[in-house]
């Protein structure tokens, strides 16, 4: 009894970090554009709108979480422990080192890492996931394109589209909607990664667990989410009123039409290749020289496959002990470490050669 409620405590701090980290971040255009001004509010109707998000379309997404990728009946207590602490763990390493992680690829990882403990995974189910985490971001960046370059010939051809005189509050109201729209399919989406797996295992029941998750990712996004607002919206200032409308609502909508068909999505993902399309079509592909489509793959990639290495590491730590697996994970942690250090070595002596005179 004790075990379970330490998977609830874990999953209800998960949870709050869901709502800092995530759905605060969905105000940031609104907030750094000065369509909302008050940083409470803002903060408030994103906790509202994440709320209402998982109460009313959360299910489908936390069945998935709870028993679409593995077995029901490989979810106990501690394989839910070791689930939600290697994810939990890994966002909370990745956010000391200031890398971005999604919550939904990390949760996602940590499932398929124990499900490769005890051998069982609904591949067909997993390749369905997979597909969605290329398709969703392309959609977004090609949808938010197109509305790109119509926002830009519009906002040349009746300048108040800028946000010029009277019209700045309406299109302000816009953007604030917009936001809200995007707070909603983030609690819709993201509450089924720290429920989900309590869901599975018997722990609580479905509707319980949008409830209660979705009250603890709205107070995340109230207490904790103060100071993503404020580092998103300084970096989204460079949008007009209506190219931030165009990103909020393009991701909102993948987002949700992911979320009814129960397919857990990285909504930061979606956000950026909407970013991203709205900028290309703005100034043009060089906006991809800056290395933000690298970074996007990069966090693809590492997202799931660190919280993978963590849950199947602790399963052969703690349920399953096998030395000799650690010891194989730990030497591939090394080589990995150890290679990438060499080749930055590498890389900045052949620079000093080259400053000195001694490149070609």
């Amino acid at each position: 009894m004790m075990l379970s409620y330490v998977a609830i405590a874990v999953a209800l701090f998960f949870a709050m970090n869901i709502g800092a980290s995530g759905t605060a971040a969905s105000m940031g255009a609104a907030y750094g554009a000065g369509a909302i001004h008050n940083r409470r509010a803002a903060m408030l109707i994103v906790a509202i709108a994440a709320l209402l998000g998982a109460v009313l379309g959360g299910g489908e997404v936390v069945k998935t979480i709870g028993n679409g990728i593995i077995p029901s009946s490989v979810l106990s207590v501690e394989t839910v422990i070791v689930i939600l602490f290697s994810a939990t763990f890994t966002l909370f390493l990745a956010n000391l080192m200031g890398i971005p992680l999604s919550t939904s690829e990390v949760t996602v990882g940590s499932i398929i890492g124990v499900g490769l403990a005890y051998k069982s995974l609904f591949a067909s189910k997993l390749m369905v996931i997979l597909s969605f985490w290329i398709i969703v971001p392309l959609i977004s960046f090609g949808v938010a394109y197109v509305l790109g370059l119509a926002i830009k010939r519009a906002e040349r051809k009746w300048t108040f589209l800028t946000g010029a005189g009277k019209w700045k509050r309406w299109l302000g109201f816009l953007l604030v909607a917009g936001g809200t729209f995007e707070a909603f399919s983030a609690g819709m989406n993201n509450v089924a990664n720290a429920v989900g797996p309590l869901v599975g295992a018997g722990i609580m029941s479905t509707s319980s667990g949008v409830w209660i998750g979705g009250a603890f990712v709205a107070l995340g996004a109230v207490v904790l989410g103060g100071k993503v607002l404020e580092t998103n919206g300084k970096k989204i200032t460079r949008l007009s009123l209506l190219q931030g409308s165009a990103v909020s609502f393009t991701g909102g909508t993948l987002v949700i039409t992911a979320s009814l068909l129960g397919i857990p999505v990285p909504l930061v993902q979606a956000t950026t290749c909407a970013i991203v399309g709205v900028g290309t079509a703005e100034n043009g592909f060089r906006l991809w020289q800056k290395g933000v489509i690298r970074q996007i793959a990069q966090v693809w990639i590492v997202s799931p496959v660190s919280s993978l290495v963590v849950a199947y590491a602790v399963m052969n730590l703690w349920l399953m002990p096998n030395p000799y697996i650690l010891i194989v994970i730990l030497s591939v942690f090394i080589a990995t470490v150890g290679s990438i250090s060499l080749s930055r070595t590498i890389r900045k002596e052949k620079s000093t050669i080259h400053d000195q005179g001694g490149g070609i």
